[in-house]
């Protein structure tokens, strides 16, 4: 699209695109946006501007943007949102009492994996990750889930958005992505060590619907030091099951 077919658009074209330009869950700089929606910097200025003032963006200390608490409540609205965190609830308090870690549910929405739900023991790790929070596929254990059990596109449209390498350990190559994901299918579950936050490791397991589809993943955020402890991806599994059967799923 050229610049100037941009400027054809409506304002709300331009709001949906400034929404849009976090499909991969990253915090963003302005120009970013600008260049991600295609607009002139002043009008992604501008529209930003009104974003933050309803709620929908929030700017950081660092000067860069994510999506804001309010736009995750209107999705958390949806009915299908509502009764999959009714539905996990009491896994997720299992889980979090048998680990006192830090417990997560979470759905893909684009490229970006969005926390519905997190239970946190009082010395859990530090983490980023929040109710509301929308992080990246190929960083995260559910992310990582999620994106095992998308459509073969989805992969294609992450490699192309040139993935983020927060730290040594995340993958942002093809060929070491595919093989990932496709271990992923195969043993059921994702184990991240320190692939987005440094002393943390994930594991996640699908959640699926009546159907058999994947539709959430289940995940424990630990310090990097209980890696090899089997209680996590044991519970991890059953808590996924557990939410798997309450929605209707049938091995």
């Amino acid at each position: 699209m050229s610049g100037r077919a941009a400027d054809d658009r409506s304002v709300a074209d331009k709001l949906f695109a400034i929404a849009d330009a976090f499909a991969t869950g990253e915090d963003l700089s302005l120009s970013e946006i600008a260049a991600r929606a295609r607009l002139p910097l002043s009008t992604a200025h501008r529209l930003v501007a009104e974003w933050v003032a309803w709620g929908g963006l929030v700017r950081g200390d660092d000067g860069r943007y994510r999506l804001g608490l309010k736009l995750w409540r209107l999705g958390a609205r949806q009915p299908t949102a509502r009764r999959l965190r009714s539905a996990a609830l009491p896994y997720l308090e299992d889980l979090l009492e048998s680990t006192r870690e830090h417990v997560h549910l979470a759905v893909r929405d684009g490229l970006g994996a969005i926390y519905l739900e997190r239970l946190s023991g009082r010395d859990a790790v530090p983490v980023i990750s929040d109710v509301g929070s929308r992080l990246p596929l190929h960083a995260t254990g559910v992310g990582l889930v999620l994106l095992a059990h998308a459509p073969p596109e989805v992969l294609g449209e992450v490699l192309a958005s040139h993935p983020r390498k927060y730290l040594p350990n995340t993958l942002t190559e093809e060929r070491e992505l595919r093989i990932r994901l496709a271990e992923i299918r195969s043993i059921g579950i994702s184990t991240a060590v320190e692939e987005l936050t440094p002393g943390a490791f994930s594991v996640a397991a699908p959640v699926r619907d009546a159907s058999g589809e994947v539709v959430a993943a289940v995940s424990i955020i630990a310090h990097v030091e209980r890696v090899s402890e089997p209680q996590f991806a044991l519970g991890v599994r059953m808590a996924a099951r557990g939410v798997s059967t309450a929605l209707g799923w049938r091995p």
